[in-house]
């Protein structure tokens, strides 16, 4: 082939390539966005072209980060562990910018870090409320108004690999993350026939505020490293690509699935 065919060719389907990831015209909201993952995903998500509604249960955060975004960003304060703060968010992203088509639950909680059979019935419904009702909350939210154009979309459920394995010391957490591995799939079943996918992404120990008394505390750290092939943990925006590739057409005849992300610790 001559060189300049072979230059023509590589830049087709270099084009097409990054085609498969464009977010132009698309709106995604994600929540638990005002800093860590949710962050790294709704900044990923606007490079791509999309514009993305970030929410978090105090309006600083958000507005932080959507006005080092641009226009392309609209914060938005909502607790998603109540239905009624669901509902106001995808209302507050169609008043914004006319449509919804993406959805990234990533709010979560972990108020017990401990052995499973001590903790309260205050902290057990608290991690429930959040972790699950809230996806819960959020997808039907916006699966409904996706029917109603009877437009495609997808969603995006952040689980996490305490889900797939025995999470000592974060046992309700791991618990909350497998059922929303387990809802992730039901939905996806219920949901294929309108054209709505709906994956998981189950990350590894990834250096995040949310991630600190594993991160900070040397010991534990250790020994979460020390079971993880690449020998380290992870970044945020690491696990933002991994977001867009769910989000995107790239990953179109994908669903039901769960991405893990973990830098090889559940290979072990």
């Amino acid at each position: 082939m001559h060189g300049a065919s072979a230059n023509s060719l590589a830049f087709v389907l270099r084009e097409h390539v990054m085609s498969l990831f464009d977010m132009t015209g698309k709106v995604a909201i994600v929540t638990g966005a005002s800093r860590g993952i949710g962050e790294s995903i709704a900044r990923a998500f606007a490079d791509a072209g999309a514009k993305v509604v970030v929410a978090s249960r105090k309006i600083d955060g958000v507005t932080a980060v959507a006005q080092s975004i641009g226009d392309a960003a609209h914060p938005v304060a909502a607790h998603t562990g109540k239905e009624a703060d669901c509902n106001h968010l995808v209302e507050a992203a169609l008043a914004k910018f006319g449509k919804v088509d993406v959805l990234v639950n990533n709010a979560a909680t972990n108020p017990y870090f401990g052995p499973l059979l001590g903790i309260d019935e205050a902290a057990w419904d608290k991690t429930f409320e959040v972790n699950l009702k809230g996806y819960f909350w959020m997808i039907r939210a916006v699966a409904n108004h996706l029917t109603s154009r009877g437009a495609p979309g997808s969603i995006v459920n952040l689980a996490s690999v305490a889900g797939l394995e025995a999470a000592p010391l974060q046992g309700l957490y791991g618990a909350t993350k497998a059922a929303v591995i387990s809802m992730t799939k039901t939905l996806a079943y219920e949901l294929g026939p309108s054209r709505i996918r709906v994956n998981a992404l189950c990350p590894g120990l990834i250096e995040t505020r949310f991630a600190s008394a594993i991160v900070q505390n040397e010991d534990l750290l250790r020994t979460v490293v020390s079971k993880t092939p690449l020998a380290r943990h992870g970044q945020p925006s690491e696990i933002a690509g991994g977001a867009l590739y769910l989000a995107s057409d790239a990953a179109s005849f994908l669903t039901g699935h769960s991405l893990v992300i973990d830098g090889g610790m559940t290979i072990c």
